[in-house]
């Protein structure tokens, strides 16, 4: 695959996926806008893309929650390289892991502070919301481009505790990705969601039964994004695409 003379735009892109696609597109020739709420690592992680000599990184300082700060890191791409072709929505995370709740003190979901839903939503959904609304802007005058949002298996599956997380990833998976397709059809600009399984971006997912018998590396569900974007995949659109290792499939008790 080439990506020469495309740009990308990656969100959570200082670590797991987000900073894998990056490094992905830019060492197949394409310029990529890395988007973070940690500047000191995603400094780091721009230098070390810049030092293969291949595409071209940038860093834009992003809270995917902040519209402001989302036009900004558009606002910047467009300034830098001319245009948006790919707009990845890798930033996300179930709120009670990532805010640290502890499940001896709030037992059950109504137990959960609010404000701690709020954030996953927040982050979630509002977050890709956010930035499809900013860059498609760029995508109409352009007449081309492709919004990839990352679903998750627990958006099909559910989540009796963190709730935030499959009602977030479910409005991804199939009412903001088919809406998307939907305008997008006379301005020339996709937008395909990609869930997977139990990726190994943490160690506990490789307890997640799937018919397999494991776990996905992130390479495996980088590689789908990657085909997706590329010239090969230009007739998939407005889809859900589970790369789960068969997990929806299985048997429940």
């Amino acid at each position: 695959m080439d990506f020469s003379g495309k740009v990308a735009i990656s969100t959570g892109a200082a670590s797991g996926m987000g900073l894998l696609f990056a490094q992905n597109f830019a060492e197949l020739g394409g310029n990529v806008v890395m988007c973070d709420v940690n500047e000191e690592v995603l400094s780091e992680k721009v230098a070390e893309i810049n030092a293969n000599g291949k595409g071209e990184a940038i860093g834009a300082l992003c809270d995917v929650r902040d519209y402001a700060q989302v036009c900004a890191a558009r606002d910047k791409a467009v300034e830098t390289f001319g245009s948006i072709d790919v707009m990845a929505n890798f930033a996300g995370g179930t709120a009670v892991r990532m805010c640290g709740v502890d499940r001896g003190q709030h037992p059950e979901f109504p137990d959960v502070p609010i404000d701690v839903y709020d954030w996953g939503i927040d982050v979630n959904l509002k977050g890709p919301f956010y930035f499809a609304h900013a860059v498609l802007k760029q995508m109409r005058e352009q007449k081309n481009g492709l919004i990839l949002n990352i679903g998750s298996i627990t958006g099909a599956e559910g989540d009796g505790y963190g709730m935030d997380y499959p009602v977030s990833k479910a409005g991804l998976m199939y009412g903001l990705t088919k809406s998307l397709a939907q305008f997008g059809r006379k301005h020339g600009i996709r937008c395909v969601c990609v869930s997977p399984g139990p990726v190994l971006t943490r160690p506990e997912m490789a307890n997640m039964a799937t018919p397999l018998g494991r776990a996905a590396e992130p390479q495996e569900i980088i590689d789908l994004i990657l085909f997706i974007a590329s010239d090969k995949g230009q007739f998939i659109n407005g889809e859900n695409i589970m790369i789960d290792g068969g997990r929806i499939a299985m048997a429940r008790s």
